[in-house]
C-alpha cells in the first residue's frame, strides 16, 4: 500500500514539474540553448576578468508521508537563490564574493520580506587570495576551503543527487562553529602534479546556533561551548580550529582554482580521487560538571570515481567514512561521537539525458541506542546539462530524533521532492 502511494505521489510531482517547462516538441529546433559564461573581460587576452554566476533551486515537496493518516500536501519553496562574483585581476590576485538566500517557504514568508523569521539575503563567502608560487596559494576571509571530505566542499551548482546528503554530516560544523558551512579564517591550497591539498586555520563563531545542546540519549556532561567559557586560569580558550583535505588523482586532475567540488561531470572527465581529511577544535567542548575543556577531533577517508563509457554514458560512485569525536556520548546537531558511512551510485545515460541514482548513509553514535540512516532514490533529467535540469527524488531519514521536520516526535521522515535547477 505504501509503495502504491509513493508511486502516485511521484507521478503527481513529476506532472507538476513537466507542466512548468515547455515541451521539447513545441520548441523551435533553431533555438540556441548553449551556455556561455557571464564574463566581463578586463584584458584583450581574457586573462583578467570578472565572472558572474546566478542560480535558483526551486522545490516542490510533499509532507512527511510517514506521519499517521498523512494526506498529500505539496509545498513550493526556494531552496537556494544565489549570486556569485569572481574577479581575477592578475595571475597573483583573486577576489570572490558570494551571497544569497536559503530555504524560503510559505511558512516563513513575511509581509515585507524583512520582518519576522523570514530568510534573508546574507553573505555566504568573501575572500581574497594571493599566489605565492605555482604550488601554494594563500587566502583569507569568510571562505569555503574546508576539511574532512570532498562533500564538505560540495558545489551546489552541480549535485549528482538532488541536494547535499541529510543529515548534514559532510557539513558537520554548519551552524555550530561556522556561518552556513563557511568559517572566518586563513587558508592555504595548491596542487603538485596529481596531488592537491587545502588546509585552514579558522575562528569559530562565538554564539553558534544550537552548539551547546547534546542530542544524545545516554547522557553527557559536555556542551559544544568551549569558545564561550574561560579556562581554569580565567583565560579565553577554544578560539581557533584547523581543518584540511588531501587528495590524490589517479586519472584526470580536478581544478582547485575554487573550493567547490563538482558533483558529476556527466562523462566529460575520467576521475578517480582518493582523499583524507581532518577537523580539529582544541578545547572546543566544555564539561559542565568538571569545568574542564576537551578537544574535538574528526577524521575521514573518501573516494570519488567517474568513468565515461565508449557510448558517452558515465558511471558515478562516491563513498566516505567519517569518524567523529566530540567526547563521551555527545551527539551534535549533525554528527556525534562515533562513525558515519555515506555512499552514492549513479549512471548517466547520455542519449536519454537521464541520470538515475541511489544514495544512503548510516551513522552509529555512542550517545544513541540505535543508528541513524538515510536513503535517497532519484533521477536527474538534464534539459541543458547542469544549467537546466529537473530532479525527482524519494528522500527518507530513519531513526533521527534531531530532525526539525519531525515535530510530532516521530523519528522517521519520508517525502518526495521535485526540483527545478537553473543557473547562468
Amino acid at each position: 500500500m505504501r509503495i502504491k502511494k509513493l508511486l502516485q505521489y511521484s507521478a503527481i510531482l513529476f506532472f507538476f514539474g513537466m507542466m512548468s517547462l515547455p515541451l521539447s516538441a513545441q520548441e523551435n529546433a533553431e533555438e540556441d540553448h548553449s551556455y556561455k559564461p557571464l564574463t566581463l573581460k578586463l584584458s584583450e587576452d581574457g586573462k583578467k576578468y570578472v565572472r558572474f554566476i546566478m542560480w535558483h533551486q526551486l522545490w516542490l515537496t510533499t509532507n512527511n508521508l510517514d506521519a499517521d493518516d498523512a494526506r498529500l500536501q505539496l509545498t513550493p519553496s526556494i531552496r537556494r537563490s544565489r549570486f556569485l562574483a569572481l574577479a581575477q585581476v592578475s595571475p597573483k590576485f583573486l577576489i570572490l564574493t558570494h551571497f544569497g538566500l536559503n530555504s524560503l517557504t510559505p511558512g516563513n514568508l513575511s509581509s515585507l520580506g524583512n520582518n519576522g523569521d523570514s530568510p534573508q539575503m546574507f553573505l555566504h563567502g568573501a575572500w581574497g587570495e594571493l599566489k605565492i608560487s605555482d604550488v601554494l596559494y594563500v587566502g583569507s576571509g569568510l571562505h569555503y576551503w574546508k576539511g574532512m571530505t570532498r562533500l564538505a566542499n560540495q558545489s551546489t551548482l552541480n549535485f549528482m543527487t538532488l541536494d547535499q546528503a541529510r543529515p548534514f554530516t559532510s557539513w558537520h560544523s554548519l551552524g555550530i562553529t561556522d556561518q552556513f558551512a563557511r568559517h572566518l579564517g586563513v587558508y592555504a591550497k595548491g596542487q603538485i602534479g596529481q596531488f592537491d591539498y587545502r588546509i585552514a586555520i579558522n575562528s569559530p563563531g562565538r554564539s553558534p546556533l544550537g552548539a551547546g545542546k547534546n542530542y544524545g540519549e545516554m547522557g553527557s556532561n559536555l556542551s559544544y561551548t568551549g569558545v564561550s567559557k574561560l579556562n581554569r586560569d580565567e583565560d579565553p580558550t577554544g578560539n581557533y580550529l584547523m581543518e584540511g583535505y588531501f587528495r590524490y588523482n589517479f586519472w584526470d586532475t580536478e581544478s582547485t582554482k575554487l573550493p567547490y567540488a563538482v558533483g558529476t561531470y556527466m562523462g566529460k572527465k575520467k576521475v578517480l580521487g582518493i582523499g583524507a581529511g581532518f577537523f580539529a577544535h582544541p578545547n572546543g567542548m566544555y564539561n559542565d560538571s568538571t569545568g574542564a575543556h576537551e578537544n574535538v577531533t574528526h577524521f575521514a577517508l573518501d573516494a570519488f570515481m567517474e568513468y565515461p563509457t565508449s557510448t558517452g554514458d558515465c558511471v558515478h560512485a562516491y563513498a566516505s567514512l567519517q569518524n567523529f569525536n566530540y567526547g563521551e556520548n555527545y551527539v551534535s546537531r549533525w554528527g556525534g561521537t562515533g562513525s558515519n558511512v555515506y555512499a552514492q551510485l549513479g549512471y548517466f545515460v547520455k542519449s536519454a539525458k537521464l541520470m538515475p541514482y541511489v544514495a544512503f548513509q548510516n551513522g552509529n553514535y555512542e550517545g544513541l541506542e540505535n543508528p541513524i540512516g538515510s536513503l535517497d532514490i532519484g533521477a536527474n533529467y538534464y534539459i541543458n546539462g547542469h544549467n537546466a535540469k529537473l530532479t525527482l527524488e524519494y528522500h527518507r531519514i530513519m531513526g533521527d530524533i534531531r530532525e526539525g521536520a519531525i515535530a510530532t516526535g516521530d523519528d522517521t521522515l519520508s517525502q518526495i521532492r521535485l526540483q527545478l535547477h537553473l543557473f547562468l
